[in-house]
This record gives C-alpha cells, structure tokens and sequence, in this order.
C-alpha cells in the first residue's frame, strides 16, 4: 500500500487528499504533536483519529475535547481534572482529560476557543508533559500525544492578542490542512456513493442511485458546510424520495441555484438595496464607520434565519444546527448572541 492510498474510514482520491493522507501516514508513528487545520466540516476528527490509530499508541485511548463548548472554567476543570472542594460544585475529586489520556492521544478541536489565560497552563503540559489538577499542588505527569485542530486563522489571532505565540508554535510542530470540499469535487461521487449506501442501511430504505443531472448540482455547488453538508442532504434527499432515484427535484433549491444567494455569498448590490430598504424601515442605522449598515445588515438576516429554522424544527438545536449546515456549539453562540434563547427552549 502506497502512502498516499485512502486512509480507512475517509472517502476521496483526489490530489489533495492523497496529500493528507501521506502527511497522516509518515507522521501517525511519531509523537509530534499535529495542528489540523480546515473549515467546519472537512473531517479533522477523522484524520485525528486516523493519527492515533495509525500510531503505537493505539491501544491506548482516545480522548476528544471540544474546547468551544465549555466556559473557561468548566473548560480547566475538564482538562486538567479538580480535587474535592476545589470550587462550590466540586463535590469530588475528578480526574481530566489528559491524565485519562495517558499511553494515548488527546485531541483539543477548537483549540482557538481557549482563554488566553488557559493556553499558558496548555504550553506547560505540551513542553514539560505535566500539570497540577484545579485546587490542588500536586504534580501530575503525563505521557499523551497531543492533536489540535481550529477552522480559524491562528496567526489572526495572535495579531489580534487572543492566542499566544508560542503555544502556536508548540502545537504547529505537523501542520495538515484539511480541503474544503469545493477544493476537491472530484471526490463528491464516491462521497455521494457512501452516504446513499450508509443511510439506506440505517433508515431501513431500499437502495438508490442518484441521476446524472442531480450529480450535475452536487459536484458543481460550493458546499460552504462541506462534507457535513453533503451528508446531511444525501440522508434527507433519500428519506424524502418518492422513487428508488434521487433527482434534481429532491435536492434544496439553493445547491440548484434556484433560492437566493445565503449570507455571506450574497451580491454587492443585492446587499446595497436591501440596505436600502432596512435603513429606510428604521431597522439599521448609519452610524459614523461606512461598513456599520452593511454589518447590521447581516446580523438581522442571521437572526431572522436562524429564527425561521428554530420554529420549524420547535426549538430542537442538534435538528436545526442540521438543517443550518453548522454545528450544535456555533449555533449555540448564535443564540445566545441573538437572544433566541425563548425559541430554542
């Protein structure tokens, strides 16, 4: 088997992912720690995963860590572990994440969401392999295998003063990009291929084929959510087929270009009138910077979005985060900053 071959469990052929797929190979034996890096919804799991698998420490465990999820409390406490009576609701001592990871790997998705006072507890544990648990003075030391992966602009970040710069080099000691789908379309059928057969088998449905004019409409739209995306309206198109094919008809109107342009694709003038218009109604307001209207603008459609796909699916999140094409955590941030939360209850 070649180095560039496909990774078991991860569909695609194309250049790029020959690409990740060698990296993947000559670094998973190593203990370099690895910086995944690519939208929402390009596989990093997968590939973490894959590293681990792949590596001598396979038969240890696996240990995934959201980091966007949790507060920057909540967020130490999961990862360094916290003796009893640390804090109010320390009712016993807890072990973390990365002593649980010890002999295996620990993957931190997300990495840009910690605090900036937390990643210098996390350049400790990359540099000296040890820690101290919430509350307490003891020493812990750990032998784990560090994979981080962000969808953000690291070196953005660190000009902006909200990640350090040496935590960025100690966690890009391997960078791996991840493509974005669009950057790979000729994957798209063997994707399209898995997914019909995957979720045939598990909605108990007989198996399809997808016509060539709808192939026509999957390979040629951009996929802003990337394979995730793709996934979710391969199931949906299949559970709402009327035949044993799905056609055009079946797919969303906008990956048929039939429904307007989503936020953040729209065109400029599209935006300058409906500019317009919600200044004119006293909805946004022109304030002294020229970008101010057009980022009003963008919020309220946002907010009237999400709002629209939150009463069609009565407030369920993991139902409408789907249907968004994001994940449950982005929509999350999403209500709280639009103050939906009346709605997703």
């Amino acid at each position: 088997m070649t180095d560039d071959a496909p990774i078991q469990g991860i569909i695609g052929n194309s250049s790029a992912m020959q690409e990740v797929y060698r990296v993947t190979r000559k670094v998973a034996p190593s203990s370099a720690t690895v910086l995944l890096t690519g939208e929402t919804g390009t596989g990093k799991e997968l590939i973490a995963r894959a590293l681990h698998e792949l590596s001598s420490r396979a038969s240890g465990p696996f240990i995934r860590v959201n980091c966007g999820a949790l507060s920057e409390s909540l967020l130490e406490s999961e990862l360094f572990g916290h003796i009893k009576g640390a804090f109010t609701s320390a009712h016993e001592t807890r072990t973390g994440r990365f002593e649980a990871a010890h002999g295996g790997t620990v993957f931190l998705d997300e990495i840009n969401s910690v605090s900036y006072q937390l990643q210098v507890k996390l350049l400790r544990v990359l540099q000296e392999h040890e820690f101290e648990r919430v509350g307490d003075t003891k020493t812990i030391r750990v032998d784990c295998r560090v994979v981080a992966a962000t969808n953000v602009d690291l070196l953005g970040e660190i000009q902006q003063d909200r990640f350090r710069e040496d935590l960025y080099y100690r966690l890009n000691v391997i960078p791996i990009y991840l493509p974005a789908l669009r950057e790979r379309q000729d994957d798209i059928p063997a994707l399209v291929k898995f997914f019909m057969q995957r979720y045939a088998e598990e909605n108990k449905l007989p198996s399809s084929r997808v016509t060539n004019r709808a192939l026509n409409f999957l390979t040629q739209y951009e996929w802003p959510g990337n394979v995730r995306e793709l996934q979710n309206y391969i199931e949906r198109a299949l559970v709402l087929a009327s035949t044993d094919e799905i056609d055009a008809d079946d797919l969303p109107q906008h990956v048929r270009g039939l429904a307007p342009v989503t936020i953040g694709r729209r065109q400029s003038d599209d935006i300058g009138s409906l500019c317009s218009d919600l200044v004119s109604r006293g909805i946004a307001e022109v304030g002294e910077d020229s970008t101010s209207v057009y980022s009003q603008v963008v919020s309220h459609v946002e907010r009237e979005v999400i709002l629209q796909v939150l009463r069609q699916c009565q407030g369920v999140q993991t139902r409408t985060a789907t249907r968004l094409g994001i994940n449950r955590n982005t929509l999350h941030k999403k209500i709280e900053e639009h103050e939906l939360h009346d709605e997703s209850r």
